[in-house]
């Protein structure tokens, strides 16, 4: 097998379990937290807290201006095989090719950075890299074969992962709020408890015992009541129905 279908394969088999894979950096991350306490950043207390949930809330962000604009038919809203109906090329696809897995990194790099050790978070930014750059290889091969020169002139013009703001061309779509509080209620509960998690074990590491700080159990309770409500009027109701979407 070439090494381009290799990378196909194993970025199709990432692609099929990508909700799911990035919950093995928690065992690492609880394992480093415990054996490597005392081996910080020199960054930590509130604002420090408050600087790594700033990063991952961008990164929400990031997902919820491509939720927001994705129709129906395409890989971003779908998990088990690649998708694409049409071609995204507008909105901030006209400025990134990959802004779904540009948002995931960093949703997941500001609690990287909250575990607070040079190499956890050195490690983890390169089994990202490796981890997403096969899933975008295979992105990119399927979008070349349905969509040929359109794709490539598309991709000349569009960097892959860091953004180019310059040549921003607005959506065809409207953006649909109640698509955006369907489908991104999981991602704001997993930072929450996330942040959560990570800071009751430090409190355990530190003083021997579980307790949350205030700030993080302000942010698990907000979080939560918005998971609870918005799965409730999605498994209930149909009041965030969206036609066509």
């Amino acid at each position: 097998m070439s090494l381009v279908e290799e990378f196909d394969k194993t970025g199709n088999w990432f692609f099929k379990y990508r909700s799911f894979l990035p919950l093995v950096l928690f065992p690492l991350a609880t394992l480093v937290v415990y054996l490597e306490a005392r081996q910080d950043f020199a960054f930590s207390g509130l604002k420090w807290s408050i600087f790594c949930l700033f990063i991952s809330l961008l990164g929400l962000a990031v997902r919820i201006l491509v939720i927001g604009f994705t129709p129906s038919g395409t890989s971003g809203r779908n998990t088990d095989q690649q998708v694409a109906e049409s071609l995204n090329t507008k909105g901030i696809y006209s400025v990134v090719r990959h802004p779904l897995y540009l948002g995931n990194f960093l949703m997941w790099f500001g609690i990287i950075l909250f575990v607070n050790n040079y190499w956890f978070t050195a490690v983890c930014i390169l089994l990202f890299w490796l981890y997403y750059e096969r899933i975008m290889f295979a992105e990119e091969q399927f979008l070349k074969r349905k969509f040929g020169e359109q794709y490539l002139e598309w991709s000349l013009r569009t960097p892959a992962f860091f953004p180019r703001l310059k040549g921003w061309e607005n959506a065809d779509l409207q953006f649909s709020f109640k698509n955006v509080l369907k489908r991104e209620y999981n991602g704001l509960f997993a930072i929450g408890i996330s942040f959560a998690y990570l800071d009751v074990l430090r409190n355990y590491v530190e003083y021997s015992k579980f307790k949350i700080s205030g700030f993080w159990l302000y942010i698990l309770i907000i979080t939560f009541i918005v998971f609870i409500v918005l799965r409730t009027l999605k498994k209930s109701t149909r009041v965030l129905h969206v036609k066509g979407r």
